[in-house]
C-alpha cells in the first residue's frame, strides 16, 4: 500500500501529477477484494493490487472521479498523499508537516484525521492521530496563516494514515460519506436491526454471479437492499447519483468534469425504465411494515413502481416467484422476522427450527434454482438440511460470516396455476 520515501500527490484539472497517473486505495468489506478489483478495472483504473480490506490502484481525476460515482462495492476512495518509514510519533509529525497540504485541503473546511494499524510499535493510536492532525494544521497555519477547525462528527475534509510496522502512509478521503451511503436510505426507518450495507449487498450478487437476466429472489428482503442493489443494476442507474462527494470540497475541483460525467449518469438513468422491462427481480418478508419500507426506499432509489415484485411471505411457506428458476440471495435474520405463521409473532421461536423449516421449503419448491446465503452462523448448512457448494468468508462490518452457496436439485413441473406465486399479496 505505501512506498518508501514521501511524495506529494496534488490533484489537477488534468487529473495527473507531473510524475504520473495518481495513486489510489479503494477499502472494501472483507472478502469482496476480488469483486472490487474487477469493478476498477471495468472504471478505467490500472495498476490494481489487491490487500486485505481493499484495492490499490493508479487513476487520472477523471477515473478517481467516475469511481465514486459508479462503484458498488467500494466503501471510500482515498488518494495517496505521502508515506515514509517512521520509527516514532515524531516522525508522523514530521511527515503530515512536510506534504503540501495547502494545495489539498481548503483551510476553510473543517477537518477529521483517522488513524489505523497493522503491527504498529507505537503505543497509542489516539496519540498518534494527534500527532498527525498536529502536522497537518501547522503546515496550514504556517502556509496561510490560518487553520481549519476540527470536527469529528460531520467533517468537510477527511485524512486517513495507515501505519504498517515501519511504514505510514497518508491519504486524502475524495469520497465524504462513506459509498455505501447511497442516499435513498432513511435514517428513521433503519434505527432498529442493523441493515445489511449496500456494498456488502452488491458484492453478494457479483459472487452469486447474478446479471439481469437471471431471474432474482430475496425471501428475508428486510429493507429491501439486496434486490434495490440488482434493480439499480438492471436500470444503469449510478450508486452515487443521489449524493454528494468529498472531492467536491477540495481545492482543484474540475466542475466542468465531474458536471459532463454527472449529467451523462443522469441521461443513463431517465432510459433505465425501458431497461426494466423483462427483469425478474423478487422479494418477501415476514413483516408487513419491511414490505411497506421496500417500496419507499425503492422510489427514493429511483426505481419506477413494479420494478421489484413484492410478497409479504413467510419465509418457511414461500414460493417461487417466477416460472423460471433463478436465484436466491439473502441474509436471513435471527428471531421474531423468521417465524413459520406471521399472525403468531413469537419472540421465543427457536431460529434454528425456523431454519430447518426454511431448508425443507427450498428443497420442496426450489428444485432448480440456486440459493446463496449469508449468515454468521457456520452451522448453517446443516440446520437447511443442505450441503453447500460452496462457502466464501466474508466480513458484515466486524462480523465474520459465510457466504453460502446451494444448488437446490434438478427442476421439477410447477404446480397447478391459480395459487399466488409468493404469499399472501402486500397491502399497497
Amino acid at each position: 500500500m505505501s512506498a518508501p520515501g514521501t511524495r506529494t500527490v496534488v490533484p489537477s484539472a488534468g487529473g495527473a501529477d507531473p510524475a504520473g497517473a495518481l495513486a489510489f486505495f479503494a477499502p472494501c468489506p472483507r472478502g469482496l477484494e476480488p469483486a472490487l478489483q474487477a469493478e476498477l478495472q471495468s472504471l478505467g483504473a490500472c495498476a490494481l493490487r489487491a490487500a486485505g480490506g481493499g484495492v490499490a490502484f493508479e487513476a487520472d481525476l477523471a477515473v478517481a472521479y467516475r469511481v465514486n460515482l459508479h462503484s458498488r462495492v467500494a466503501s471510500r476512495v482515498l488518494m495517496r498523499v505521502g508515506g515514509r518509514r517512521y520509527r516514532d510519533d515524531d516522525d508522523l509529525y514530521r511527515l503530515a508537516a512536510s506534504l503540501e497540504w495547502e494545495r489539498t485541503i481548503d483551510r476553510r473546511e473543517t477537518l477529521r484525521v483517522d488513524v489505523t494499524a497493522i503491527r504498529s510499535p507505537l503505543r497509542s493510536l489516539n496519540f498518534a492521530t494527534l500527532r498527525v492532525k498536529d502536522g497537518i494544521v501547522d503546515r496550514l497555519r504556517d502556509a496561510t496563516g490560518e487553520r481549519p477547525s476540527i470536527d469529528t462528527r460531520h467533517p468537510g475534509t477527511r485524512v486517513f494514515a495507515f501505519l504498517e510496522d515501519r511504514e505510514a502512509t497518508l491519504y486524502l478521503d475524495l469520497s465524504g460519506e462513506p459509498l455505501f451511503k447511497r442516499g435513498w436510505r432513511s435514517g428513521a426507518e433503519d434505527k432498529g436491526e442493523a441493515p445489511l450495507k449496500e456494498n456488502l449487498a452488491a458484492g453478494l450478487l457479483a459472487l452469486a454471479g447474478w446479471t439481469p437476466e437471471l431471474a432474482l429472489y430475496d425471501p428475508f428482503c428486510g429493507s429491501g437492499t439486496i434486490v434495490i442493489e440488482a434493480a439499480q443494476i438492471a436500470a444503469g442507474i449510478a450508486p452515487g447519483l443521489s449524493r454528494s462527494f468529498g472531492f467536491e470540497r477540495l481545492p482543484g475541483f474540475d466542475a466542468a468534469l465531474w458536471n459532463g460525467m454527472r449529467a451523462q449518469a443522469v441521461r443513463q438513468a431517465q432510459a433505465g425504465a425501458a431497461r426494466l422491462g423483462g427483469v425478474r427481480i423478487a422479494a418477501s418478508d415476514l413483516d408487513r411494515e419491511a414490505i411497506a419500507q421496500v417500496r419507499r426506499n425503492a422510489q427514493r432509489a429511483g426505481l419506477p413502481e413494479g420494478a421489484i415484485v413484492l410478497r409479504q411471505a413467510d419465509a418457511a411457506r414461500c414460493e417461487p416467484p417466477f416460472d423460471a428458476p433463478g436465484l436466491i440471495v439473502t441474509n436471513p435474520p435471527y428471531g421474531e422476522r423468521v417465524q413459520f405463521d406471521a399472525p403468531l409473532r413469537r419472540r421465543d421461536s427457536d431460529p434454528t427450527a425456523a431454519q430447518r423449516a426454511f431448508g425443507a421449503r427450498l428443497r420442496e419448491r426450489f428444485a432448480g434454482w440456486s440459493a446463496w446465503i449469508l449468515s454468521s452462523d457456520r452451522a448453517l448448512p446443516g440446520q437447511l438440511g443442505l450441503r453447500e457448494k460452496r462457502k466464501v468468508p466474508l466480513f458484515n462490518g466486524p462480523l465474520e460470516c459465510r457466504l453460502f452457496a446451494f444448488d437446490l436439485g434438478a427442476p421439477t413441473p410447477r404446480r397447478a396455476a391459480g395459487g399466488d406465486p409468493a404469499g399472501d399479496p402486500a397491502p399497497g
